[in-house]
């Protein structure tokens, strides 16, 4: 790649806390990839809409609430709907693992919890995208 990987780090929902999402942006931009975080309290919607302006290489969710199961599932179906197929979508946070198949199920290609090495997380990315 001639380029860096773009990456759109987004917090769907009413989840207060985005230390975790910071952590991860600023360690994937010291990994050399291109980051753009998106900020607190994001709706699918406007998550959908940075996806459009921004046209990202991988999509990362970090969420806490445990809304997940509604979120996540909103924002690929809404992805789907602007027929955007192309980008690596993540999940991060704390999500349990009995909902990771669901997840997967509506094309969130992996979830990584509390703990997960920056370098896992950039690897993953690296091997798995899309375009």
């Amino acid at each position: 790649m001639d380029r860096k990987i773009r990456l759109i780090v987004a917090k769907p929902g009413l989840d207060g806390h985005d230390r975790g999402a910071k952590v991860i942006s600023r360690g994937l931009r010291d990994a050399g990839f291109e980051v753009i975080y998106t900020g607190l309290h994001q709706t699918p919607e406007d998550i959908v809409q940075s996806v459009i302006q921004e046209d990202p290489d991988a999509l990362l969710l970090s969420i806490l609430s445990g809304a997940h199961p509604v979120l996540l599932p909103e924002i690929m179906k809404q992805l789907k709907a602007n027929e955007i197929d192309d980008i690596l979508v993540l999940g991060g946070g704390i999500i349990p693992e009995e909902d990771f198949p669901a997840l997967k199920e509506v094309g969130v290609e992996a979830v990584f919890g509390p703990g997960t090495k920056i370098q896992e997380i950039a690897d993953f990315i690296r091997a798995n995208l899309k375009r």
